[in-house]
């Protein structure tokens, strides 16, 4: 019993045992309190950041689920119950007519619309066989841009394949439907004429590497025969003759393909020179360069053009430095100066098309006086549909690349200017430390400073400037284009290709019954001139940009941003897109001798309402026309045995007509 009996402790052990206890639970709270607020800090700065991307994330994916599983009318529900009923689409208004396919179909993209993908290629590139390098979704693009460029430039010698590399063309309608996810090129169309009984069968993508010249298009794919056979196939199976849809450099390309395919093996197909005349219904031509484009000079010039500009100066260094070891424009210029093709949209002609230093055919021309296409009254004809001149202001186009404001303004006689054909270039030490090289670079300080010193360039100086600043690119180019105009469409040497893609060099082919319509957009902003600067180092850099202090403060104004704008599609300048349908091949002239019948379709721009339209059904941009409704009706007629007729001729909203008559052409 005694030894399970308690010992009394005294009480003041028991205290001393008991406070101790109590402060080791209070440490122990306040500790654990400590370690929670430190916790609580932690979470609300890192955590907080991972829960709203969560978030964001999660509402993203259920508004998705919810997107798909909707009905497919829902979308167009909501827009009409904004916007009002919308019209039909051209399918399905046609269709309603009782129209239905006939004729075969034949598209021919423009330049850079065409899915280009790898064949073979660098060891950077594995895993990418047959995966678009060019379309869809641009994925390589920013996962291995170094690698992406290798294998997307050509040999700077040949024009062709570099060593190791094959990219080629992607085949099908898929080729060039969608530019990229949701960006439709020619999926619209397709779409429409599918509604009036169109099949693949009876539609063709001529798809083809655009990066080449277009003879070398043939030597390395045999695309220009296999364009021959399929039409051939096409023709013979339905019995009736083709309708051709180029767009674009398209149009240029197509042009080169109608001489080659009558010209003799082997530099030709040896289809005879009736082949277009049995095969050939109507060339419905969207958007063509037929005379070229100024913006092609800028992207050969300095690798820019007005938006790029903008971006400069906007952020500038950005796209000049060494951004994650990737100098963007000179990359971008290295890769576009090894694309044969890109030289086909030089502007053709020279100043008799262009004009001079004091004299353009669209002067007068002012975005202020421009007329609304509710406002514009449809004429035929060569009826003028002019701006008043005299209160526009004066605006000398001819000048396509100006050194300063100044210089783009002065008369004549006030301009002095130091030839720079004969300039000395000098050397750079950039050229052995550069890991982008370019043509500038061989040219150093004096070369860039005699370009700087001519002032002011025309369109027939501008082949000798980019002679003079890229030779060798200019040496390959100068094999397959040619930018003047024929005195004597007889002579032999006008048989060679180089002149085939030149419409001022050459004859249209011997079919008086085939149909040619060009259709492009105007009433929007199109480069047409340049106002350059030189930048103060040039070393490893490009030595001249567009200068964007250049402006006037009237919003009216042709001048912005250092680029004076003409009347056009955005792109293309309606001169260079209507000249040859309004004057050059209008009736039988030294152009077209047999009298092929030509027509201007213009398409006035609207844009979109409003967000729910896209891209809009009225634009007249230059790839955003390809789903305008009035275009897409005109050639559906046209595919369904219609002629210009049915179409009701010629309709014109811009001064086509007033510019080609004051252009002095001998016909």
């Amino acid at each position: 019993m005694s030894l399970l009996r308690r010992r009394k402790v005294p009480e003041n052990e028991i205290q001393s045992d008991v406070e101790p206890t109590v402060d080791a639970e209070e440490d122990y709270k306040k500790s654990k309190k400590r370690i929670k607020e430190g916790k609580k800090q932690k979470w609300s700065c890192i955590d907080s950041c991972c829960w709203f991307v969560g978030c964001i994330c999660c509402v993203w994916w259920i508004l998705l689920f919810l997107y798909n599983a909707m009905p497919a009318s829902f979308p167009q529900y909501v827009t009409e119950a904004i916007t009002g009923p919308l019209p039909d689409p051209p399918g399905v208004k046609l269709r309603k007519e009782g129209l239905k396919a006939k004729h075969p179909v034949v598209f021919i993209p423009g330049i850079v619309t065409c899915g280009l993908e790898l064949w073979e290629g660098h060891q950077c590139a594995e895993g990418l066989f047959r995966k678009r390098l060019w379309g869809g979704t641009f994925g390589e693009v920013y996962k291995r841009p170094l690698c992406w460029v290798d294998h997307m430039t050509l040999d700077n010698e040949t024009g062709m394949d570099p060593p190791g590399i094959r990219v080629r063309p992607v085949s099908g309608l898929v080729a060039a439907d969608y530019f990229a996810p949701g960006y439709f090129v020619w999926a619209v169309l397709i779409a429409n004429l599918a509604r009036i009984g169109y099949e693949e069968k009876s539609m063709y993508m001529a798809a083809y590497d655009w990066r080449l010249s277009f003879q070398n298009t043939e030597v390395r794919d045999q695309t220009l025969s296999r364009i021959k056979s399929n039409i051939e196939l096409m023709v013979a199976t339905s019995g009736k003759k083709a309708v051709i849809v180029p767009h674009s450099m398209g149009v240029v390309y197509f042009l080169h393909f109608m001489k080659w395919v009558e010209a003799p093996a082997p530099m030709g197909g040896g289809g005879g020179p009736d082949w277009c005349a049995k095969h050939i219904k109507a060339v419905m031509n969207i958007g063509g360069p037929l005379l070229g484009v100024p913006k092609s000079i800028a992207g050969l010039f300095s690798a820019e053009a007005r938006d790029i500009a903008v971006a400069r100066a906007l952020a500038p260094g950005v796209l000049d430095t060494d951004l994650f070891h990737f100098q963007t424009l000179e990359h971008l210029m290295k890769m576009s100066r090894t694309w044969d093709a890109t030289m086909s949209m030089i502007p053709r002609g020279g100043e008799t098309i262009w004009g001079d230093l004091d004299w353009s055919p669209e002067e007068g021309y002012s975005p202020c006086k421009s007329k609304s296409r509710d406002d514009a009254a449809l004429i035929s004809g060569h009826q003028e549909n002019q701006t008043p001149e005299s209160k526009a202001k004066y605006y000398r186009y001819g000048r396509m690349i100006s050194f300063g404001k100044d210089a783009a303004e002065a008369y004549p006689s006030d301009l002095k200017r130091i030839d720079f054909r004969d300039a000395v270039k000098g050397s750079s030490v950039g050229n052995n430390t550069c890991d982008v090289w370019n043509e500038y670079q061989e040219m150093g300080v004096s070369g860039t400073k005699a370009v700087e010193e001519y002032k002011v360039y025309t369109a027939g100086e501008i082949v000798d400037l980019l002679y003079f600043v890229a030779p060798k690119m200019m040496a390959r180019g100068s094999a397959h284009f040619s930018y003047g105009i024929a005195d004597d469409l007889d002579d032999p040497k006008y048989s060679h290709y180089k002149y085939w893609s030149n419409p001022l060099e050459t004859k249209l082919p011997n079919a008086p019954d085939m149909e040619i319509y060009s259709m492009y957009g105007v009433g929007i902003e199109t480069e047409r001139a340049y106002v350059y600067k030189r930048t103060p180092t040039a070393g490893c850099n490009i030595p001249f940009q567009i200068d964007c202090s250049a402006d006037e403060e009237d919003e009216d104004s042709c001048l912005k941003a250092g680029v004076y704008t003409a009347d056009g599609d955005e792109t293309v300048p309606a001169l260079s897109a209507g000249f040859m349908c309004a004057k050059g091949w209008r009736g039988k002239t030294r152009f077209n001798p047999s009298g092929v019948k030509t027509y201007i379709r213009e398409y006035y721009h609207a844009p979109p309402a409003n967000l729910l339209e896209g891209r809009g059904t009225q634009s007249g941009a230059h790839v955003d026309i390809m789903g305008n409704f009035a275009l897409i009706e005109d050639i559906m007629r046209v595919a369904a045995g219609g002629t210009s007729e049915d179409l009701g001729g010629d309709r014109v909203y811009s001064d086509i007509f007033k510019w080609s008559e004051k252009i002095n052409l001998r016909l």
